[in-house]
């Protein structure tokens, strides 16, 4: 996949996660405007050219302050106040939209952003994705939400490679809505453990490992596939 190819060159969080990549940091920075600003983040990940934000995690950490289980981090997100049906409500719409809004970006300027020299966004990582939304079809939107990085490029390589648009939002309306309301729930649900809460650092990084697997595995398939070739 083209946008997984892009998304090689570099890792939507860092094990640490350090100031903006930490959920807890994030909503903290927020502070009575967290559940606004959760929304924004997700809104600009989803499509708005900022791939480097803690999307999967801060979904879960959402959903485990929507259960009222900060655990040790309870200090720093005290004025965070989260219903768990309003975020039910709000994080697919915010994640459509900053989907829809990257779709278009990528549909009015998205050709110029793609140069042959580029050293991100290649031309050939254009005709590529064009290619394989014809191959494949737009399901790749779906599956693309729930990888980092990829879930900010994929709707902006859409728009570029002039996928229909009907297509291209009934599956980002679907994807949109199964990740926001998935990672948001299994946050609730699990966070209400205490021994979830006191693993919650081991379990950011795993959300991470799990979520970059598709991106090591295109990557070394396209390796493979050189060396075979060669």
């Amino acid at each position: 996949m083209n946008t997984l190819s892009l998304a090689t060159t570099a890792t939507s969080e860092v094990v640490a996660l350090p100031g903006i990549l930490d959920p807890f940091n994030l909503i903290g920075w927020f502070g009575t405007f967290a559940f606004i600003g959760l929304l924004l983040v997700i809104f600009i990940e989803s499509g708005v050219l900022f791939p480097v934000l803690p999307g999967d995690s801060l979904l879960f950490v959402a959903g485990m302050l929507a259960a009222g289980k900060a655990g040790e981090h309870a200090a720093q997100v005290d004025k965070a106040h989260f219903n768990i049906w309003l975020l039910l409500i709000g994080i697919p719409i915010a994640a459509i939209l900053g989907g829809q809004v990257g779709y278009w970006i990528g549909r009015f300027i998205g050709v110029e952003m793609f140069k042959p020299d580029a050293r991100f966004l290649k031309q050939r990582y254009l005709d590529e994705a064009h290619e394989f939304f014809e191959k494949r079809g737009p399901v790749t939107i779906f599956l693309a939400r729930f990888v980092p990085i990829v879930r900010t490029l994929a709707p902006i390589v859409a728009g570029s490679a002039r996928m229909p648009f009907a297509k291209f939002t009934a599956y980002n309306v679907v994807g949109a809505i199964v990740w926001g309301c998935g990672i948001t729930l299994l946050g609730y649900w699990l966070g209400q453990f205490e021994t979830i809460q006191k693993l919650i650092e081991p379990i950011f990084i795993a959300i991470v490992l799990v979520s970059v697997l598709p991106i090591v595995f295109e990557w070394w398939r396209r390796r493979r596939n050189a060396t075979a070739a060669s």
